[in-house]
């Protein structure tokens, strides 16, 4: 049996598309490893490392948009993890820091 996809990307209020859990999501659930790739210069869809090395997101994960509070986190291993249990719908937010808008 295939496993069920966690998100899906739809339209965002807050901008244009983004990162949706399509079923219940509990605390601690790994919803994936970013693919990524090195980055020449950054775009909308860049993350800044821990080393200060900057990456593209190259799969849906990068669809998740700023908000406060968060509900997802991403960790230097690029894993994108549930902070908290998030209800099938909600929005996935992630805290880009205080200076994004």
């Amino acid at each position: 049996m295939a496993k069920t996809r966690l998100y899906k990307v739809a339209k965002s209020s807050l901008h244009g598309k983004g990162l949706f859990a399509a079923d219940a999501i509990a605390v601690d659930t790994v919803l994936g490893w970013c693919d990524t790739e090195a980055t020449g210069e950054p775009g909308l869809h860049t993350l800044t490392l821990a080393d200060g090395a900057q990456v593209d997101v190259c799969c849906d994960l990068k669809y998740i948009n700023h908000g406060r509070p968060a509900n997802v986190i991403y960790y230097d291993d690029l894993s994108v993890v549930a902070l908290r249990d998030i209800q099938a719908g909600e929005e996935l937010l992630h805290d880009y820091g205080d200076e994004w808008p």
